[in-house]
């Protein structure tokens, strides 16, 4: 099955901090491609890692074949059509640059969304800038028109959580605030990541794709360290009271990646058998 992402590549500084070396990549049919990303570096604004670096945010390259993009013959030849980088950040220190390449085969199907928010000028995420398939003309039209607040759409419940949220079956998603424009662009699956920088901007990168080209052919969803937290809780025999806040806790962090809240339903069947807070 073909999946929006074709290629990912993890770039990261080399030990002078001067230039970005290839620390990883996941290359599937585009062996060759991965064979020129090997043997090539990019120093601050030199290609896509570099232009990523340089400007300290998301870009979206919407075409591998024309401007600063260095490895155009090869993303052809490998059949891949478009790309976005994503710098990651340990406080103003960058760590890496993250670059997702997708195919050419099926260029019909999906959108790469990049959302903004400055809060000295709007409360809001906006789009900046997009990559759309050809029968997506309407559901770029709907997404340059929406105005998104924190916890609001998919970019917006991505920002209000700090992590990824994965939502399904967009056209009738009542979160999902474009689901009549999905539904006609034939968008299914939608996955937003948001990418903090050092300044004050908060960016978010969304990833949507058709029933035939899902975003990927797996996807994981790690809940956070509470989960631990609980266990210790109940095999010690503390409170129950703390362990089912830490169980809540995790279980919410769930619900907003996949976009279904159960913390009612897990918590009532896991202490059905107590009484809490007597």
């Amino acid at each position: 099955m073909k999946t929006l992402f074709q290629v990912i590549e993890v770039w990261v500084p080399d030990s002078d901090g001067h230039l970005l070396e290839l620390a990883d990549g996941l290359y599937c049919n585009a062996l060759d491609f991965g064979r020129v990303s090997r043997s090539m570096c990019f120093g601050r604004g030199e290609g896509l890692p570099g232009r990523v670096w340089d400007q300290a945010r998301p870009i979206i390259l919407k075409d591998l074949q024309g401007g600063y993009f260095r490895r155009a013959a090869a993303a052809k030849a490998a059949g891949l059509r478009c790309a976005v980088g994503m710098p990651v950040y340990a406080g103003d220190a960058l760590r890496a640059v993250l670059v997702f390449f997708c195919g050419a085969d099926n260029p019909d199907a999906g959108a790469i969304e990049l959302w903004h928010n400055d809060p000295r000028v709007t409360p809001d995420l906006t789009l900046v800038d997009g990559c759309y398939g050809s029968s997506a003309e309407a559901f770029e039209a709907a997404s340059r028109e929406t105005f998104m607040n924190r916890g609001a759409g998919l970019p917006g419940r991505a920002w209000q959580r700090e992590g990824a949220v994965f939502m399904d079956d967009l056209a009738h998603n009542p979160k999902f605030l474009r689901a009549d424009a999905a539904g006609a662009a034939g968008i299914r699956y939608g996955l937003a990541l948001p990418c903090p920088v050092p300044a004050q901007d908060t960016y978010v990168v969304t990833f949507l794709s058709g029933s035939s080209t899902p975003v990927a052919s797996r996807m994981e969803c790690w809940a956070r360290a509470a989960t631990e937290r609980t266990i210790e809780a109940l095999t010690a025999n503390q409170t129950l009271e703390l362990a089912a806040m830490d169980l809540r806790i995790a279980t919410n962090a769930v619900g907003e990646i996949v976009g279904k809240t159960t913390t009612e339903d897990l918590l009532d069947s896991i202490f059905s058998q107590f009484c809490i807070g007597k």
